[in-house]
């Protein structure tokens, strides 16, 4: 089953009343199949996650282009992806595939993508605790090629980008 989607976030379908479970990042045998299928067609590709949400299994495809992505854009990528995945079948049940621009609340999930927003706020979920806690939001300060630091209420946190399960740019509205 094929869904399109514009303007998802990370975290759910954001302002409809709607519950979803976060998306992890998808495997890499995903990524390096639909990556050369998205630029191929002229978008970035900026990332994918996979995981449960009210539509059961859910392969979420973020894209990009230098003038935004419309509804046009992600059926088409849609329409490619899910014709290629279908003849490769590396998802082995049913899923639901999403195309996405990646909204507001951008999701994060390579060095690059952090170092691209350094001095921004952001939110991070850790797959893995540190110092008893999951979830950080604040500024993003610094990034590695293997960790980013986040300034929360004052305090520095030093987080493993491989321990990331998701990340977001935090959007702000008004002044």
């Amino acid at each position: 089953m094929f869904e399109i989607h514009f303007g998802q976030y990370a975290d759910g379908l954001q302002g409809q009343g709607t519950l979803q479970r976060r998306m992890r990042r998808a495997p890499d045998k995903i990524w390096d199949f639909v990556s050369p299928i998205v630029a191929g067609l002229d978008y970035e590709y900026v990332g994918s996650g996979l995981g449960q949400t009210e539509s059961g299994l859910t392969l979420r495809v973020y894209i990009d282009g230098p003038e935004g992505i419309t509804v046009d854009d992600c059926a088409r990528v849609s329409s490619q992806v899910g014709a290629a995945l279908d003849v490769e079948d590396l998802i082995s049940s049913d899923y639901c595939l999403e195309v996405s621009s990646p909204g507001m609340d951008r999701p994060l999930f390579e060095a690059e993508h952090y170092q691209a927003n350094v001095g921004k706020n952001v939110k991070v979920r850790m797959a893995i605790p540190l110092d008893g806690r999951r979830n950080f939001k604040g500024l993003l300060s610094d990034v590695s090629e293997e960790q980013i630091s986040v300034e929360v209420d004052g305090e520095l946190y030093e987080l493993a980008i491989r321990d990331i399960e998701s990340a977001n740019l935090v959007s702000h509205f008004g002044g």
